[in-house]
């Protein structure tokens, strides 16, 4: 892959002038409510060949029926089916999802799922065996990474080796803790918030925090798009942080965000 990919997570504006400007996207719609076949493809087809997606696993998989965010889910469940979703359940209900989440993956010829854990997933005995349970059960597509996110006071021993055990890449925020795996995929929430504009400084700090990769590089502030152009050109130009923490030079950093 190329050294370090800078892109956004959800396009913010319409697909067509998004792959002008970056080459890869993490959709979140998968997350909320999976689009029908017939919209994947169509996205798909909007795009050059070269264009990647990520996708966010839905969030039956991982988030409780509790998390605000099935306000957005229009699938129905039963009581009965909100009680096995959340937390790596393997039951029914999360199973279909899994599927679900796998076939959207395909339409899109995506090249990674993300699984987004809430801050309410800690790590316990209980949690960390639902993880290797659901791993173990969910049939894994072939060329497809799977990335973790973990949030909360996950030990890094443990994220290390659990990445290494279930052959997973460790997604993060690079201002709150480091990607512990040799591939990073690093998912910038906003220093002060999801409104947060990423200073200069800060950007330069994270070309050092990223050095010279394999990395990916998502925004997923409010102002994203403006901040990963901005940091697409620090890296194309060969920015240093100024406290003197050099990275390797981009040389094909123009090429992975395309900015205009």
């Amino acid at each position: 892959m190329t050294a370090v990919k800078v892109g956004l997570c959800g396009a913010s504006m319409a697909l067509a002038a998004y792959a002008q400007r970056f080459r890869v996207l993490e959709v979140q719609q998968t997350f909320y409510e999976p689009p029908r076949e017939a919209t994947l493809r169509r996205w798909r087809a909007s795009v050059p060949p070269g264009f990647e997606f990520t996708v966010k696993a839905w969030q039956l998989i991982t988030h409780e029926a509790r998390s605000p965010t099935y306000r957005r889910l229009r699938t129905p469940l039963s009581d009965e089916e909100r009680a096995q979703v959340g937390g790596f359940r393997w039951t029914p209900v999360v199973a279909r999802a899994w599927d679900t989440t796998v076939r959207c993956a395909a339409v899109l010829e995506a090249s990674a799922v993300l699984l987004q854990c809430p801050a309410s997933f800690q790590p316990t005995e209980v949690a960390v065996a639902r993880l290797r349970t659901f791993l173990a059960r969910a049939p894994r597509p072939d060329g497809v990474r799977l990335l973790w996110e973990p949030r909360g006071a996950w030990p890094d021993d443990l994220v290390r080796e659990l990445c290494a055990e279930l052959d997973l890449t460790h997604a993060a925020d690079p201002f709150v803790r480091p990607s512990l795996t040799p591939l990073a995929y690093y998912r910038l929430h906003g220093v002060t918030g999801a409104r947060h504009v990423y200073t200069d400084d800060e950007l330069d700090r994270l070309a050092a925090m990223v050095g010279a990769g394999p990395a990916y590089v998502m925004f997923n502030n409010l102002p994203r798009a403006a901040d990963a152009a901005r940091f697409g050109r620090r890296l194309a130009e060969g920015v240093v942080a100024g406290d003197g923490a050099g990275y390797t030079e981009h040389a094909d950093a123009a090429t992975t965000a395309e900015v205009t």
